[in-house]
């Protein structure tokens, strides 16, 4: 109770610092298994996309997040485990321990859908998104009935600047495109460009 009570509580100050509006552009929020991925600007990114969906979707959704960030600290701790029920991966593979990839594909199995970034890291540059990692490609590779959902958020890196530690209030929005799925013999290159390129399609003209 007091998880779903902090998680509300998550949801309603992400809605009221970003006034979020989700934009369902060619898909629609169906309560179907999916993968959501977007660009990764700040730490808040997944909770945009988390607090966008809507309830009946948003329970079975889980973000992949790194362990190193989300089990510091009691409180970050208890945010990623408990509120957000994060699928948490080390980004540096400690020895004897599964892959993050294992890791999605068992949360995918047991019903989850995800939310991740493909890009791999928060882009502070000033190109408008950095080339994939290949894990996408992977878990596509792993359970190719998946849908993967691309998802822009535009100016959550102007509401939560690096660095910042009080959010600046100003309207964001999650904009949620077509479904891709792992075409039969896609080749790593040729899914990951059709992935970005369905990302980028997404963005405001001004942004290209």
């Amino acid at each position: 109770m007091l998880a779903q009570l902090a998680a509300l509580g998550l949801i309603g100050v992400a809605r009221a610092v970003t006034g979020v509006r989700a934009i369902w552009r060619d898909s629609m929020p169906l309560d179907a298994q999916r993968v959501y991925f977007g660009n990764h600007s700040s730490h808040a990114d997944f909770v945009l996309i988390w607090s966008s969906l809507p309830a009946r979707i948003r329970a079975h959704t889980r973000p992949v997040a790194g362990s190193d960030y989300w089990l510091k600290g009691l409180v970050r701790s208890y945010i990623g485990t408990k509120v957000i029920n994060a699928v948490l991966v080390d980004r540096e593979r400690k020895p004897g321990m599964p892959d993050a990839i294992t890791i999605m594909v068992e949360a995918i199995d047991a019903g989850s859908s995800l939310i991740i970034f493909p890009e791999g890291t928060r882009n502070t540059t000033e190109e408008v998104l950095l080339p994939f990692k290949s894990g996408i490609y992977r878990l596509a590779v792993e359970r190719p009935h998946l849908e993967f959902i691309p998802v822009w958020l535009e100016n959550l890196n102007r509401v939560m600047p690096k660095g910042e530690v009080v959010p600046i209030p100003l309207l964001c929005t999650a904009t949620f495109g077509a479904p891709l799925r792992l075409e039969p013999d896609e080749s790593k290159d040729a899914f990951l460009e059709r992935a970005r390129t369905a990302l980028l399609s997404l963005a405001p003209e001004e942004r290209l």
